[in-house]
């Protein structure tokens, strides 16, 4: 019993002296954020679309109380958070997977809908994987490892979706949309993606990421998780890395009808979420702060460096994300490692937008820095 009690206590050492702060402290103010500990944010990571602020406090919490836990099978945690995620998105118990991370969906709809016909995998892929380009490339890796044939078809020039070429490319197989569309923030409007999950054949999967819903507050765009239950080729996936504050949990689920699920669910592991992240992730639904607060800070973070790239004269693509794009009129990879040298960490090159930057919303003063080291780099 002690043992378990040192345990715990060092546990929550390892959440950060802020975890144990973070249950009792007031809501996150724009104006007021906590100053660094010293020595502990030399670098400035705005590279990988990460929520700044954290877990929520009730999170922390049910990390802490789970503890005691992590010699146990995650069963009844799983079954816990399925109810909820099932009663929060009006669908039916059987109708959730959970994922480690969403990135565990994307990988099992690429072996699921775009593998081999044989256990084996020695022939060539049964389907064809179509994504924009650019996008979230993690699914296209996993499809080109199956031996899918992958083919990108161009964002349009609003940076949306091109949908009726990617429906003349399909052939069976699956069809991916990430809206908001990862790196370019931008969306695909609802009216155009309905009329397209409408039209596609039912034998031609579609995954639908919604990795950045929760940030999107444009009329133009809203979740088709309602129409999965019209659709049996519909997936939607996910995450509670971004709004949620969670990337390094890894915990994640899709939306889909059963059948479709069923399809799905040899590919998997058994139990591959932990225990952590499943209380994590239930107790992050149950607080009604964590989302309201998560989209303010943000949009007010965004509101100040977009004004800033602004009045520099670099055009944004319109972000509907906790992230932008801008065009820097130069090839984006010396400005990327002339950042890091100044301890600044942006976004990758993106092939297909080679003289856009990609750059995460973080903190005030993480913006502030960034903003510093820029100027510095493209003067």
């Amino acid at each position: 019993m002690n043992t378990i009690s040192i345990s715990r206590r060092r546990f929550a050492q390892l959440l950060g002296a802020g975890a144990a702060a973070a249950i009792v402290k007031p809501a996150l103010s724009f104006a007021g954020e906590p100053a660094a500990s010293p020595g502990t944010e030399s670098v400035v990571r705005l590279s990988a679309n990460e929520n700044p602020y954290g877990p929520s406090p009730e999170a922390l919490k049910a990390m802490n109380d789970a503890f005691g836990l992590a010699c146990r099978y995650p069963d009844e945690q799983n079954d816990l958070l399925i109810e909820k995620l099932a009663k929060i998105n009006g669908v039916n118990r059987d109708q959730v997977l959970l994922g480690d991370g969403s990135g565990e969906i994307l990988k099992l709809c690429a072996e699921t809908f775009t593998g081999s016909t044989t256990p084996n995998r020695k022939k060539a892929g049964r389907g064809t994987l179509v994504a924009a380009d650019p996008t979230f490339e993690a699914i296209l890796n996993h499809a080109s490892v199956n031996g899918a044939e992958v083919v990108k078809v161009p964002l349009t020039g609003n940076f949306s979706h091109d949908l009726p070429k990617m429906a003349a490319a399909a052939k069976q197989g699956l069809i991916y949309i990430c809206n908001p569309n990862n790196p370019t923030a931008s969306i695909t409007p609802k009216n155009e993606l309905s009329e397209f999950i409408a039209k596609t054949p039912r034998q031609t999967m579609i995954l639908v990421d919604e990795a950045y819903f929760h940030y999107a507050d444009s009329p133009d765009y809203e979740s088709v998780i309602p129409l999965v239950k019209n659709y049996s080729n519909l997936i939607v996936a996910r995450t509670f890395s971004k709004i949620y504050g969670m990337a390094g949990l890894r915990c994640g689920y899709c939306v889909a009808q059963h059948d479709t699920i069923e399809r799905m669910r040899p590919h998997q592991s058994w139990d591959s979420v932990n225990i952590m992240a499943l209380a994590a992730a239930a107790a992050s639904l149950d607080d009604p702060d964590q989302v309201a607060n998560g989209k303010r800070l943000n949009s007010e973070a965004k509101t100040f460096v977009t004004a800033e790239i602004d009045k520099m004269g670099y055009k944004q693509i319109p972000s509907q994300a906790n992230f932008i794009m801008f065009d820097l009129k130069r090839p984006v990879v010396p400005l990327i490692k002339a950042l890091k040298e100044r301890n600044v960490q942006v976004g990758r090159l993106f092939p297909a937008l080679p003289k856009h930057m990609r750059l995460t919303i973080g903190k005030k003063s993480e913006m502030e820095s960034f903003l510093a080291a820029f100027r510095q780099v493209v003067a």
